[in-house]
């Protein structure tokens, strides 16, 4: 009997508490250990800035000129070195998204001491579905958002005025609504946190439904550059399924914490 108790408290192979126990940390415990996930998350970042270099043509000529190609706009260099700058640039963007995975493994371990251990057991989880909606707000944005916008910029205007647009600005557009929709994506996640903390309730998220619906549609309105309705919708539709998905996610994360 006394050698099963003893293994029931031992540690796991991460050197986690399987009773659940707290362990202590002092102060500059954890200053530490946030430096240690820092230093992770930069080295993840920098393994995929240097793989994101070496295939950089293919990046900037196949995938991020394709919404302007496909457009039909016109794009120009306007500074000495300015493709030079643009290239490091989008390697360090490039790395970033492609590590995020890594970010999020690394910000859930440094948590994880607060957590119980059941609550553990769910970061891969965690991580894989954070990095999931990021992605996929990505990917709604190339494919869905930044088409309509890139045609809505080449054609208004009248014939008199080219349209040729200067590289940094184009670029400045594609990468900040790509990544606005992976942050907006997120809502799920950022549901469940909150379901988790007490802050939010499906109670709450389903009586002011009408409200954010209203909210998300002016968001479609400012976001989609044109004023064609059906633009507007194609981006409302997908942010009133993530609302439904985040009441749903928050009364699963409220029953599990009650």
């Amino acid at each position: 009997m006394i050698g099963l108790e003893e293994e029931e408290t031992t540690l796991n192979s991460n050197g986690e508490d399987q009773s659940g126990a707290d362990v202590e940390m002092t102060f500059l415990d954890h200053i530490e250990e946030l430096r240690w996930r820092i230093i992770y998350a930069i080295i993840g970042v920098l393994v995929f800035t240097i793989v994101a270099w070496i295939f950089i043509d293919p990046l900037v000529e196949v995938v991020l000129l394709k919404p302007a190609r496909d457009a039909g706009a016109s794009l120009q260099n306007l500074r000495p070195f300015g493709q030079l700058f643009l290239f490091v640039q989008v390697a360090i963007i490039v790395g970033i998204v492609a590590s995020l995975p890594n970010i999020f493994y690394q910000l859930w371990q440094f948590i994880a001491p607060a957590l119980k251990y059941r609550e553990r057991k769910y970061i891969l989880w965690i991580v894989f579905f954070s990095s999931f909606c990021f992605l996929a707000g990505i990917v709604f944005a190339y494919f869905v958002m930044l088409p309509l916008t890139m045609k809505f910029a080449e054609q208004f205007g009248t014939a008199e005025i080219a349209n040729k647009f200067a590289i940094d600005e184009y670029m400045s557009i594609i990468i900040s609504v790509m990544l606005a929709a992976g942050l907006v994506f997120e809502l799920p996640m950022v549901s469940f946190f909150l379901s988790k903390l007490g802050i939010l309730t499906p109670k709450f998220m389903r009586k002011y439904r009408r409200h954010a619906i209203v909210i998300i549609l002016v968001l479609a309105a400012i976001l989609t550059p044109g004023a064609d309705p059906v633009s507007q919708v194609i981006l409302a539709v997908p942010l009133v399924l993530l609302y439904e998905i985040s009441i749903f996610i928050s009364k699963l994360s409220s029953k599990k914490s009650a």
